[in-house]
């Protein structure tokens, strides 16, 4: 039966083996994350499509990360020379030629680490963006659906797949299809891909809190802004990164 409850029944096994089977994958890449901040880096957070509520958890968050950023296919007009009319074009994530406009936009440095989400991992901008990355030397994390990835067909003219190109890849537990409740007939409602994305990133900030914590260091962490000191304790970390994290409403 499909309801509320239906859904939670379901997905808190999804949850359960995600913690059960990741440590290993979330270590490796907590690895790269503080060794990258700790060397001065950002974390460069994508994600197209509703991936993008994956980088939008890692990104600017109360209990988050200070050093930052978050990479948007909207970036292609916020910050760049697109018409606005570009982003009506639903398979916009689907070209190549956006990757390069976004990492030229990023502008990021030697020292950043960047993670990318898709659900499938296939399309032109996420595999293009992985290429780029890898190839300028930045360490690259995947987040994406194994076992949805393995069962279509690569859309880069490569025929490699985002999995294919990253240092580790963290599997969201996502079904393919990424909805978990099938319905009579053929189908199926509820997707998942959001909630484990958003257990990732916080698996992930904890594992890179605590690397800074061996070593003896305080991480940068953000304090809400909606309590007292929020906005002082903010800024004064943002100011050690000037120009490398945008933070649009």
């Amino acid at each position: 039966m499909i309801s509320a409850q239906g859904y939670a029944d379901a997905v808190r096994p999804v949850l359960d083996r995600l913690v059960d089977t990741s440590a290993d994958g979330i270590g490796a890449a907590a690895d790269l994350i503080a060794a990258s901040l700790r060397a001065g880096g950002v974390l460069q957070a994508f994600g197209a499509g509703h991936s993008e509520a994956f980088a939008a958890e890692l990104v600017a968050r109360a209990g988050g990360l200070v050093p930052t950023n978050r990479l948007s296919l909207h970036d292609l007009v916020l910050h760049g020379d697109a018409p606005r009319d570009v982003l009506a074009d639903p398979k916009l994530e689907r070209d190549p030629a956006v990757a390069h406009q976004l990492y030229a936009l990023a502008a990021p440095q030697p020292s950043d680490v960047f993670v990318v989400a898709s659900q499938s991992g296939i399309n032109g901008s996420v595999v293009e963006l992985a290429t780029l990355v890898t190839g300028r030397g930045h360490p690259l994390i995947a987040v994406t659906s194994v076992a949805h990835t393995a069962r279509v067909a690569p859309r880069h003219p490569s025929g490699r797949r985002l999995a294919d190109l990253a240092d580790v890849v963290l599997d969201n537990g996502a079904p393919y299809g990424d909805a978990l409740l099938p319905l009579e007939g053929g189908g199926a409602v509820c997707a998942v891909s959001s909630v484990t994305a958003a257990l990732l990133a916080q698996l992930l900030t904890a594992e890179v809190v605590r690397r800074f914590h061996q070593a003896g260091e305080v991480p940068p962490v953000y304090l809400s802004a909606n309590v007292p000191g929020g906005d002082e304790h903010n800024h004064a970390l943002e100011s050690r990164y000037a120009g490398r994290l945008r933070r649009t409403a």
